[in-house]
């Protein structure tokens, strides 16, 4: 079984209920693929004596559960009478609600599920992001009622930098090494930037969808990935097909497919033009918005003032956007463009493109909201952060170049500390800490 962080934050959400009484369930959200439902399923047999999956996609018949009162104890009663082995464990049972958007009654019923403590319920679904407007497949359910204050919400992203060394073999130990030479700012050994460089770049084309990490860890063979990768596109393409409304299937169709178009452009901000000639957010913006709600693309806004709280400086009208999983970035280019960056040989805009788009992924893994600053049409920060009580400018070069902005940056603002994040080692010079790529997992 792959290692996966949220685990970790499942067993604190158990330890709660436990402890403190904490009268919440949990809603596992996310993209489609990045593992949600197998690591709830493994945390329901691993931890608990009494577990049951309820998958109202897979089991529609199963609804009925929740058709009339829905008090715990007739719910836990109507379990037993369409589910069996199913025993109730005092404090030691899982209620898995999987595809909860299929089933409205069950999403209101979270609230008083939620507080019963002899049980536990994980709901989960395909496309939560979404609102149950903006969702056009006739399987989703509008709940009479959404449980405000009786849920705990967490996002589950495909496998980051990290949970990618743990699949590859690389320890705890071994990262360990690698966060000393980040927090002392000692220079890391030749050897060893060199045995992580190169590592990171596979993470970069094979991703972190679990289905791919699983299979090139085994196998070691980037065709068979490659395979997956182009499936889990596929799939993509048919959520946007089955859920996107009316015209706006081949609206967020095209804006999708022009992400890659325009990452290999470095462009400013997101241009409605390339995805078709003349048109504006007036057409399109309905669009976008569904492929950040569906979180199979990050967006990263403009700011105006570099100043806490970065959100209220946003101007949502100039954005960049980032696919979600630069190994599915990575497949959209093909193979050429993956040997290329395996070997260290890829040239041109489309290199800086993709190194920034691996850096906003491990960004957002790591629970950053995505910012940039352009302040003018010669300087540009590529991402800030909110870290340590300020704002953190954090420079991408997919090599080693000048950084004329970042050096501009810190004349106008005096910033505590700022990362320059490229393909040598790491160093620091006053503020800047110039760092290699794959120090970004500990930001």
């Amino acid at each position: 079984m792959l290692r996966r962080k949220i685990y970790d934050s499942f067993l604190e959400w158990k330890k709660k209920r436990r402890d403190q009484q904490f009268k919440k369930c949990l809603l596992v959200k996310g993209a489609r693929q990045v593992g949600k439902s197998f690591i709830i399923r493994e945390f329901g047999k691993n931890e608990y004596k009494s577990f049951v999956s309820i998958d109202f996609f897979r089991q529609p018949a199963l609804k009925t559960i929740f058709d009339g009162e829905l008090t715990s104890d007739e719910i836990l009663k109507r379990i037993t009478a369409n589910v069996r082995d199913f025993t109730l464990v005092p404090g030691e049972t899982l209620i898995f609600l999987d595809e909860i958007q299929r089933c409205g009654q069950a999403r209101t019923a979270v609230k008083f599920l939620a507080e019963d403590t002899r049980f536990d319920v994980i709901a989960s679904g395909s496309l939560m992001g979404l609102t149950y407007g903006e969702d056009d497949d006739d399987g989703v359910e509008i709940p009479e009622s959404i449980p405000v204050g009786y849920e705990t919400q967490l996002t589950m992203y495909s496998l980051d930098f990290e949970e990618f060394l743990w699949a590859c073999g690389h320890g705890a130990d071994a990262i360990d090494i690698l966060r000393t030479y980040y927090a002392s700012g000692e220079t890391i050994p030749e050897a060893i930037h060199h045995q992580y460089a190169a590592l990171f770049r596979e993470f970069m084309v094979v991703g972190g969808m679990p289905e791919s990490v699983a299979d090139f860890t085994e196998h070691q063979d980037f065709n068979r990935v490659d395979k997956i990768q182009n499936d889990i596109l596929a799939t993509y393409r048919d959520d946007i097909s089955k859920h996107a409304k009316g015209r706006e299937k081949q609206l967020v169709r095209m804006c999708y497919d022009a992400v890659p178009k325009q990452l290999a452009k470095e462009l400013k901000k997101f241009q409605y033009s390339t995805v078709e000639r003349g048109q504006t957010r007036r057409k399109y913006g309905g669009s976008i918005q569904w492929l950040k709600d569906s979180q199979i693309v990050n967006a990263c806004y403009n700011i105006r003032e570099p100043f806490l709280p970065l959100m209220a400086n946003a101007n949502e009208e100039q954005f960049k956007l980032y696919i979600n999983d630069t190994g599915l970035l990575c497949c959209m280019y093909g193979f050429e463009t993956k040997r290329a960056i395996l070997n260290d040989t890829i040239r041109g805009n489309a290199r800086g493109g993709i190194y920034e788009n691996i850096i906003s992924e491990c960004l957002v893994k790591r629970g950053h909201a995505l910012y940039y600053f352009k302040p003018d049409s010669e300087h540009e920060i590529e991402f800030l952060i909110e870290k340590n009580g300020g704002v953190v400018p954090v420079e991408v070069k997919s090599g080693n170049n000048p950084t004329p902005s970042l050096n501009q940056f810190i004349r106008d603002f005096s910033p505590s500390h700022v990362y320059k994040l490229t393909g040598g080692r790491n160093g620091c010079v006053g503020a800047k800490m110039t760092l290699p790529h794959y120090f970004v997992m500990f930001i």
